[in-house]
């Protein structure tokens, strides 16, 4: 009998796992696992897609028209260029897919989102991993591991798990090297929470060249990953590639209407970056007071350092015991870590008292 045989390089995937929500035997739950917004959707986000539920029987804006608009308004980009996604993880793949495949390279940080790696087996790439400097992307390495058969650079930035941010003059020394026929993504999922006044999240480079895209979310700040609603801003070029691609209904109508109902709430960014950045600072500080090292971070998330696999996986465990479930990092290379959201004043503090009693038991 025949048997059924996939590509080779599907057999080299390991499905990705998301962050853990519960806990067998433990009712209270404080869910630190996947970087989601603080403060839950906005409150008109909630409204709008409650409303849309008279009309489930209708299909959806096939060119989310309206959320592409509502986006370009709000960062001041053109609409036409806007490509909206099934989360951005859909339209990395259609990028993926379009530019790498088989005999190509896909070349990204050792440390980067793990979905590139993925995606990039899925598509046939060689996946090339370049060591980082004090886990931020280090240009020189990239441009040095890139050779004739690569055709795709994934940057995240700020960088998941490690928070690490490259400056924006490093970006574009990094497209500068890098050459034509090279596609540079930028994954920007975590560019609201940014503050350095010199950020930019790779609109600037898209608008300069034809072989740069940017990529977004609304799942993190914006709270909605439960709708899976991402963004792109691509230049004219790709943006007629993947047009050619993308599924016809790939964001539900509930979506479009809490996407566009979300970038209006008054104050909702403004409000998420300030508590953000008190509450990673004051949560990095009571960790570092007990003797826990925190990398830098630009997004809403920390990564704390136990300098061995063993104590972070005590550590683990014994937040887990107390309801408080954060991610473990070796799926990323990090074993000794642990990278831990910044959720609500309440749950910082859980968070932070454990933690401080761990190191104190030992």
């Amino acid at each position: 009998m025949s048997v059924l045989t996939p590509r080779p390089s599907i057999l080299s995937i390991e499905p990705y796992v998301g962050g853990e929500s519960k806990i067998p035997g433990v009712n209270r739950i404080v869910k630190l696992s996947s970087n989601e917004g603080a403060f839950g959707p906005p409150p008109a986000a909630m409204e709008a897609y409650a409303a849309i539920a008279k009309d489930l029987h209708r299909y959806p804006d096939p060119s989310s028209s309206g959320l592409r608009e509502a986006i370009g308004g709000r960062f001041g980009l053109d609409p036409a260029r806007i490509l909206c996604g099934n989360g951005s993880d859909e339209l990395l793949a259609y990028l993926i897919l379009a530019y790498g495949g088989e005999g190509t390279e896909l070349v990204m940080s050792a440390h980067g989102f793990v979905m590139y790696d993925l995606t990039g087996r899925y598509a046939g790439c060689h996946v090339i991993k370049v060591p980082e400097k004090n886990l931020t992307a280090d240009v020189d390495a990239i441009l040095a591991a890139v050779g004739p058969r690569t055709r795709i650079v994934c940057l995240a930035n700020p960088n998941n798990p490690t928070g690490t941010l490259l400056p924006s003059s490093e970006v574009r020394r990094l497209r500068a090297g890098l050459r034509g026929d090279i596609l540079l993504v930028i994954d920007a999922a975590y560019a609201e929470y940014v503050t350095d006044p010199d950020f930019d999240p790779g609109q600037a480079l898209v608008d300069a060249s034809g072989n740069t895209v940017m990529t977004r979310t609304f799942s993190k700040i914006f709270g909605l990953g439960g709708l899976r609603l991402g963004w792109a801003y691509l230049p004219a070029e790709v943006m007629d590639i993947l047009a050619r691609i993308r599924g016809p209904f790939n964001v539900n109508a509930g979506a479009q209407a809490a996407g566009i109902a979300a970038l209006s709430e008054p104050g909702w960014v403004e409000k998420s970056i300030a508590h953000n950045a008190e509450w990673r600072g004051k949560l990095t500080a009571a960790l570092e007071a007990v003797g826990i090292k925190v990398w830098p971070s630009h997004g809403n998330f920390i990564l704390a350092d136990f300098a061995t696999g063993e104590t972070a996986k005590a550590a683990d465990a014994y937040l887990r015991a107390r309801g408080l479930i954060v991610r473990a990092m070796g799926a990323y290379g990090l074993g000794h870590c642990l990278r831990i959201t910044i959720g609500t004043s309440e749950e910082c503090t859980l968070v932070a008292e454990a933690l401080a009693a761990f190191m104190k038991d030992g």
